[in-house]
């Protein structure tokens, strides 16, 4: 299968979030999987939580024994990227592992700065 043919089967269950949308979902989880290096570079969204993409789904297993606090497996996690196609990826996989709102960010951040839309400056130490 080709990466484009999984990336199109990994859409087809989500109800991606267009960049002006993000901020009427006040209690969603956004969760960064952008590198280090990119956040430095380019910024953040406020609020939004940095997770190293190699340990995603162990930190938002809703019953896991490794999941980060604050969230339950009815939260709406949105997944952020460069531009919106690891995010895709990484929000199919959330979604079997017990997190049925789990989607991404439709564009990515790039998409997100390119909006005008509020950006943090300071990189927050990713969840590891």
């Amino acid at each position: 299968m080709s990466a484009e043919r999984l990336l199109e089967e990994s859409r087809r269950d989500l109800v991606r979030v267009e960049p002006h949308e993000l901020a009427g979902l006040p209690d969603a989880l956004v969760v960064d999987i952008r590198p280090h290096h990119d956040r430095a570079a380019e910024g953040e969204i406020p609020g939004s939580i940095p997770i190293e993409r190699i340990v995603l789904e162990w930190r938002l297993d809703p019953t896991g024994d490794h999941r980060i606090p604050g969230f339950t497996a009815d939260t709406t996690v949105v997944v952020v990227c460069n531009e919106g196609y690891a995010s895709s990826l990484a929000a199919r996989d959330l979604q079997r592992v017990g997190l049925p709102n789990a989607t991404d960010l439709a564009g990515g951040f790039r998409a997100y700065a390119a909006a005008n839309l509020p950006i943090t400056r300071t990189p927050t130490p990713p969840i590891t």
